[in-house]
């Protein structure tokens, strides 16, 4: 699966989608990038007078990139345009040592610790342009791949509740 397909896959989309490029892809890792861009829209509160990227955010990047595109490629058999994964994040633990300031462009490594039973494991860092540690953590989650038929039977269910 190459890297556009999987971006394509991704259940996010503009103004949450926080990955731009895959640059390595292997069954025990992944790396990419995003740029924050200057009107983001978290950026009009956080904070007033010097915008940064809240944490929740950077985190939000680890995951998507680190663990969503990671089970991604390692679904590449059960994933197609019928069959999409289903996302829940379990677990994170994320430290923080730098800011990230609109308009920067962060690097996101991720290492496969493990993925079993549909959950992925792994440990995350994200590095500024000066190759910098932001932050690092692990970050967990299940990644199931559900057909439209599935999707079509859960929001039956949904409507009848």
């Amino acid at each position: 699966m190459k890297p556009a397909e999987i971006i394509k896959c991704l259940p996010y989309t503009s103004p949450f989608l926080f990955v731009d490029e895959l640059t390595a892809i292997s069954e025990n890792g992944i790396t990419g990038n995003y740029t924050f861009k200057q009107n983001e829209f978290f950026y009009k509160g956080h904070f007033k007078e010097n915008s940064i990227t809240p944490g929740v955010i950077l985190t939000e990047t680890m995951a998507q990139i680190g663990v969503v595109c990671l089970g991604i490629f390692l679904l590449k058999d059960e994933i197609s345009s019928e069959v999409k994964p289903q996302i829940a994040l379990t677990s994170n633990q994320v430290d923080f040592y730098k800011t990230v300031l609109p308009g920067e462009k962060v690097t996101v490594i991720s290492e496969k610790v493990y993925f079993r039973f549909n959950k992925l494991k792994c440990k995350v860092k994200m590095m500024n342009a000066e190759n910098e540690l932001v932050c690092r953590g692990e970050i967990s989650g299940m990644i199931i791949p559900l057909s439209f038929q599935d999707i079509s039977q859960r929001e039956n269910f949904k409507n009848k509740k």
